[in-house]
């Protein structure tokens, strides 16, 4: 955005400049006023901060790790840089939203983040922004409004969901933890099929034209769950059931040496 024409406007304010909230300050700043800010001074352009210090937040986005203390985190961040609107990007346990809009007086919208970090930016713009805020949350009608203004300016498409706990679900439980155990099961079928001496690939060709007509057989890569999410996040739920994506991963790590190297051909259906 051009900043001669941005002076007066109000500004959005992407806090925690990581993996997720970098991608979303530069898809924000194409068309609205947005600078970034992080804990790290190094990855904030300083310069550009101090040159809208005064404009007035409208929202502040939400894009910092989730831990003990991110409560607290946001309370702060509210209090210091002063937003109008905020708005959680961050994935982050079931009912933090109900329970940071209980201790903050405006409104909070929950958005959860899709896509793969390496090509983030990208998958912003070709996903639909899931979001939500509780009815009883201050203003939540202009919020949600500005909200769904702010993505069509960017070019991205919203879905509000009747309230922020069922996407926080969503993205716990039909998100990563599916994922990981869609994995599971490559892992546990690739170890079948050593145990019987067969060839893993051989064996999956006769679920590819039913996957084909029916789409309810998908091939995964059987590898080991590592990165940022899956596994991680199931701390978020801490639900018994789920919490067997996490033991399958350990029993397939310590009965498949290298298994990053299984089924290298199988790689290019991921």
């Amino acid at each position: 955005m051009d900043e001669k024409t941005a002076v007066m406007d109000e500004k959005n304010i992407i806090a925690g400049l990581g993996e997720i909230g970098d991608p979303i300050l530069k898809l924000i700043s194409h068309s609205s006023l947005a600078v970034g800010y992080d804990v790290n001074p190094n990855l904030m352009n300083k310069r550009q901060f101090k040159k809208f210090k005064n404009n007035k937040t409208l929202f502040l986005h939400v894009c910092i790790p989730f831990n003990s203390s991110f409560a607290k985190n946001v309370i702060s961040l509210k209090n210091k840089l002063e937003p109008k609107i905020i708005v959680i990007h961050s994935t982050i346990s079931p009912n933090t939203t109900a329970n940071l809009q209980k201790q903050i007086n405006i409104p909070i919208i929950y958005s959860a983040t899709r896509g793969v970090h390496k090509r983030m930016l990208f998958d912003l713009k070709r996903y639909t922004k899931f979001f939500a805020i509780y009815k009883n949350a201050p203003k939540a009608k202009w919020a949600s409004s500005k909200f769904k203004e702010l993505m069509k300016k960017c070019g991205v498409k919203t879905k509000q969901m009747s309230q922020p706990i069922t996407l926080e679900l969503a993205k716990i439980v039909v998100d990563t933890s599916y994922y990981g155990w869609l994995i599971n099961y490559a892992q546990i079928s690739n170890m079948i099929t050593r145990k019987y001496g067969v060839n893993h690939d051989e064996m999956w060709s006769f679920s590819d034209e039913i996957h084909k007509y029916l789409g309810n057989r998908p091939k995964m890569f059987p590898g080991n769950i590592g990165g940022h999410c899956v596994i991680s996040n199931l701390e978020l739920i801490k639900d018994k059931d789920l919490n067997q994506i996490k033991r399958v991963n350990k029993i397939y790590h310590k009965n498949v040496s290298n298994p990053k190297n299984i089924a290298k051909n199988n790689s290019k259906n991921q």
